[in-house]
């Protein structure tokens, strides 16, 4: 299983320098922004464990960054904050915060926090996740984009619905009658070789990452993590 992935938002590079060390020596991965589109950006190309986001990072405010988030990602939000009235915290927590942490703070707390969070999301029942990501194969299913490298890939919607199937069922040997059923619809009439020429295509627009998509010899195909 991979790790964890965290970001930190924080226009000061000595703090974003100290939490990546404790991150880090936490056996966690962590990327950094330093104002708000940059976070937006990078949210859209990465799937995160954990956002931590300073109240007063630049360029958006934080409150507009925290309604972007939840627009499409149920990522939980650790708020970082110097001075915030009680009502100003009930109001981060309206717009979808997970945990508020008052500056300056400790490390080690916040550690502890990004662990308890990651814990109740590995819980059974949680929502289901709105984005995956392989190594940089990155799939949205909420926009319905996909991302190889940072570079957007234009699937047909066959296409799409086709990875967001085998990917969101890794591991997972499915025939191509399964396939049809599940892309194609049980009202499909045709042949099952349409999704060989489908997944030849899709394995075309997705390369470096087209190694994911495995021929199960006799059966059908597979999405191996």
């Amino acid at each position: 299983m991979s790790k964890p992935r965290i970001i930190i938002a924080d226009s000061d590079t000595s703090v974003r320098a100290t939490v990546r060390k404790y991150v880090e020596d936490a056996g966690f991965l962590i990327d950094e922004a330093a104002d708000g589109i940059a976070l937006l950006k990078q949210i859209r190309r990465h799937v995160y464990g954990v956002i931590i986001l300073d109240r007063d990072i630049p360029e958006i405010e934080s409150w507009q960054v925290c309604q972007q988030i939840r627009k499409n990602a149920n990522t939980p939000i650790i708020v970082l904050s110097g001075n915030s009235t009680e009502e100003e915290k009930l109001s981060f927590f309206e717009l979808g915060a997970d945990d508020f942490l008052n500056k300056p703070f400790s490390c080690r707390e916040l550690i502890a926090r990004i662990k308890v969070i990651l814990r109740h999301m590995a819980n059974p029942g949680e929502l289901e996740p709105r984005q995956i990501m392989y190594d940089e194969l990155y799939i949205d299913f909420v926009s319905h984009e996909v991302f190889v490298q940072e570079r957007t890939v234009n699937l047909s919607p066959k296409e799409y619905k086709l990875l967001e199937f085998l990917a969101g069922n890794p591991n997972k040997a499915m025939t191509r009658e399964t396939i049809l059923s599940n892309v194609w619809g049980d009202d499909f009439f045709g042949s099952d070789r349409t999704v060989d020429t489908h997944i030849k295509s899709l394995r075309n627009q997705i390369k470096p990452f087209d190694r994911y998509i495995n021929t199960v010899w006799g059966y059908g195909y597979m999405f191996k993590a």
